[in-house]
């Protein structure tokens, strides 16, 4: 196993491990965070503001680099047209999260103690993407000739 691997692994354990404690695999808390209208739950904020303002350090020091500390060329900053596809994948995604009450990174943490239901909702999730790529691949052609 590589470093590189094993950098993945610790990180995408920690990462999993935040999202326990912080309450983003709990359903009962993302639904209590979408009700702001019933009983608002605003535990999901300290998280919000805690990733936000570790990316926001991340994304400053990685600003000076152009390689990554196991030396991948460090990626570009994106920059995204809101489009059709993007308003559309953002609405999706906003009602998936509002009506399962876990949103994709959670819900792969989920899959070690969520019982049927994390397994039910991961396999619903990850055949949407399939249909997705799927329909993006077959409307590509279509896109390319008009």
């Amino acid at each position: 196993m590589t470093v590189k691997y094993l950098c993945a692994f610790f990180f995408g354990g920690l990462f999993g491990i935040g999202l326990v404690v912080a309450g983003g695999t709990d359903t009962r808390v993302i639904i209590g965070w979408l009700d702001v209208f019933g009983r608002w739950n605003p535990t999901l904020a300290v998280m919000f503001a805690a990733s936000a303002g570790v990316m926001a350090v991340a994304w400053r020091i990685a600003a000076r680099h152009r390689h990554a500390l196991l030396g991948a060329p460090m990626p570009s900053v994106a920059t995204a047209r809101v489009d059709k596809r993007l308003v559309a994948g953002s609405l999706i995604f906003g009602l998936g999260w509002g009506l399962a009450g876990i949103c994709p990174g959670p819900s792969v943490a989920a899959l070690t103690f969520g019982g049927w239901n994390s397994a039910v909702f991961f396999g619903a999730m990850v055949t949407g993407m399939l249909l997705a790529r799927l329909y993006t691949l077959r409307a590509a052609p279509a896109a390319l000739a008009a």
